[in-house]
C-alpha cells in the first residue's frame, strides 16, 4: 500500500526529484486521517549538496542589481494571487483547515512578498557629509549568504513566505525545511518561485524532522537561521543555532489573554472571543486561549457559553467554522489537558471532547471548549493548548489583570476590549508583550511593521518581517572616505578626461 502512495519531491542542486533515502513518513488527511502522501527524511548528503548549491546560488545573485531583485518578487507574487485559491486547497487538504482560513493562511503570505518588494527603500543606507574635514561616511547593508528557514504545520503558506522573499529580495539564497506534516504547499510555493523567474538553486527545498533541522542550522555555510515552532522547540533552535555562532530568530509558544473592561461593547466582545479563539480550530500562535473578565463584564460568561456552543467543526464544503486538529496525538493532547483541568478544580462549562463528524468519523475533532474558574497554577492555564479551548478567569481590577498577564512567561500577543482611553493607555504601556490590540482580538501585525514576540515567544535581537527582518537577513558595512587633490593640473586633466 505504502509503495503506491505519492512521494514529496525535494528540489536540491537545480533540480526536482525524488529522495533516494529509505526514511519516509506518511502525511494524512487530518479529516480522515487516510494517507494522502509520504515524505522523505533527506540524508546528510542531500542536505550538504544543498546548501553548496544554495551557496554557489549566492555568489551570482549577491551581485544582481536589487531592481531586478524587487521585479522577480513582483512576478512572484503575481504568480500567488493568481494560484491563491490552488494554494489554499492545498493547504485545506494537509492541515484539514476551512477555506476560509486556508485563504487567510495563503493571502497574509502574500502581503509579505508584496512587501518584499519595496525592497530597494528597505535596504537603503545612510550617507554624512564632513565627519572630520574632508571626510565622508556611509554605510551600507549587503546580504550575509546562505540562509535557512525552519517552518510549523500550522501555516504552511503564510510562514514560509514570511522567510524566504525577504530574505532572497536581500540578496540571500536559502533552504527552506517544512513541517514533515504539512510539505505539499511548500513544494508548489517552490514551483511557483522558479516559474517567477528565479535562478536555479536560490532557493532549496529538502524534507525531514529534527535531524535534518540539526543538520541545516549548525552547517558551517549557513549564515541566519528563521524558526517557528513551540517554546521548547525554539529554545533548543536558539541554544543550538547560537553555539554554532549563527543570526537567529527563534520564534515560540503563546498564551494570549483578552482582558475585558466593564465599559467594553457586549457585542464586540463576544463576536471577537468566538472567532479569535477557536478560529483555524485554535492552532496558531496568536489565538486568544485566556479571557480575563474584569469586575461585572463576568456576567456576560453565560452568553459567550451559548455562543460557542452552536459551533460546531466540519469540512471545507460546508462553511464549516474551522476544522479537525492536525493529528490524533495533537487531539489526544488537548482532550488530556481538559480532563486535567477538570480534575484540578475548573468548571467545564463547554466541553468538546467526544464530538463526531457524520461523515468523517476518523478524523482528528474537538468541539469548542469554555472553561471556567481557571488560576494560573493549573496545567491547563500552565501548557499552550493549541486546540479549540477557551478559558476563564475573573479579577477584580485592570491592575490585577495586568499582573496575570505579565507573569505568564509568554508574552506573543494580548488584547484589551475598553471604551477608556485611559485604561488602553494604561494596558498598553505596562504590559509585557510583544503585540498589543486595543478593541482588536489578534494583533497580527501587517508587513509594514514586524512581528514582535516577547519573553518564551521569542528568541532573537530581530524580529520576522517588516524592517527588523531586512536587518536580520543584511548585515552593515561602513565605509569612511577621503580623497586628496593631485598636482596642479589636477583640474586641467579631469576637464580634458570627462570631454
Amino acid at each position: 500500500m505504502d509503495d503506491i502512495i505519492k512521494p514529496v519531491p525535494i528540489y536540491v542542486d537545480g533540480q526536482w526529484s525524488i529522495s533516494p533515502t529509505t526514511g519516509w513518513q506518511q502525511i494524512v488527511d487530518p479529516t480522515t486521517n487516510a494517507p494522502i502522501a509520504k515524505v522523505p527524511f533527506c540524508s546528510r548528503g542531500e542536505i550538504e549538496r544543498a546548501v553548496a548549491a544554495a551557496h554557489q546560488a549566492f555568489l551570482a545573485w549577491r551581485q544582481t542589481p536589487i531592481g531586478e531583485r524587487a521585479r522577480l518578487m513582483l512576478r512572484y507574487q503575481a504568480l500567488l494571487k493568481q494560484h491563491h485559491d490552488e494554494l489554499a486547497a492545498i493547504v485545506s487538504q494537509e492541515t484539514g483547515k476551512v477555506m476560509a482560513d486556508a485563504k487567510g493562511d495563503v493571502w497574509r503570505g502574500i502581503e509579505v512578498v508584496e512587501q518584499a518588494a519595496n525592497v530597494p527603500s528597505l535596504m537603503m543606507g545612510e550617507h554624512l557629509e564632513n565627519v572630520a574635514p574632508e571626510i565622508d561616511c556611509y554605510s551600507l547593508r549587503q546580504p550575509l549568504g546562505v540562509c535557512v528557514g525552519i517552518t510549523p504545520f500550522n501555516f504552511p503558506a503564510m510562514i514560509p513566505l514570511w522567510m524566504f522573499p525577504l530574505a532572497v529580495a536581500c540578496g540571500n539564497s536559502f533552504v527552506l525545511k517544512p513541517s514533515e506534516r504539512v510539505p505539499l504547499t511548500a513544494v508548489r510555493l517552490v514551483e511557483l518561485f522558479y516559474q517567477a523567474g528565479a535562478p536555479d538553486n536560490l532557493v532549496q527545498l529538502i524534507h525531514g524532522g529534527q535531524a535534518q533541522a540539526e543538520c541545516l542550522y549548525t552547517h558551517p555555510e549557513v549564515k541566519a537561521v528563521s524558526f517557528v515552532g513551540s517554546v521548547g522547540a525554539a529554545q533548543a533552535i536558539y541554544r543550538g543555532a547560537s553555539n554554532a555562532l549563527k543570526r537567529v530568530q527563534a520564534l515560540g509558544g503563546a498564551k494570549n489573554h483578552l482582558v475585558v473592561m466593564p465599559d467594553a461593547n457586549k457585542e464586540e466582545v463576544l463576536n471577537a472571543l468566538v472567532g479569535a479563539s477557536i478560529g483555524a480550530a485554535g492552532q496558531r500562535c496568536m489565538a486568544i486561549s485566556v479571557v480575563i473578565w474584569v469586575g461585572n463584564s463576568r456576567t456576560w460568561l453565560l452568553e459567550l457559553a451559548a455562543r460557542l456552543s452552536k459551533i460546531t467543526p466540519g469540512i471545507s464544503d460546508e462553511n464549516a467554522a474551522y476544522g479537525p486538529l492536525i493529528s490524533a496525538q495533537a487531539k489526544q493532547r488537548v482532550e488530556d489537558l481538559i480532563a486535567t483541568a477538570e480534575q484540578e478544580g475548573a468548571s467545564l462549562l463547554l466541553d468538546g471532547r467526544g464530538f463526531s463528524h457524520p461523515s468523517r468519523p476518523n478524523g482528528n475533532w474537538l468541539a469548542p471548549s469554555l472553561i471556567d474558574d481557571v488560576s494560573t497554577d493549573m496545567t491547563v492555564y500552565q501548557q499552550e493548548v493549541f486546540g479549540p479551548v477557551l478559558l476563564s478567569m475573573k479579577t477584580t481590577s485592570l491592575s490585577d489583570a495586568i499582573d496575570i498577564v505579565n507573569r505568564n512567561p509568554c508574552g506573543n500577543g494580548t488584547s484589551i476590549f475598553t471604551s477608556s482611553g485611559a485604561a488602553a493607555r494604561r494596558y498598553q504601556h505596562g504590559i509585557e508583550v510583544g503585540q498589543v490590540g486595543i478593541n482588536v482580538p489578534i494583533p497580527v501585525p501587517l508587513p509594514y511593521f514586524s512581528f514582535t514576540g516577547w519573553k518564551q515567544s521569542f528568541y532573537g535581537d530581530l524580529h520576522t518581517y517588516g524592517k527588523q527582518a531586512v536587518q536580520f537577513y543584511t548585515e552593515t558595512k561602513t565605509v569612511t572616505t577621503r580623497w586628496f587633490d593631485g598636482d596642479d593640473d589636477s583640474e586641467v586633466n579631469m576637464t580634458i578626461a570627462l570631454k
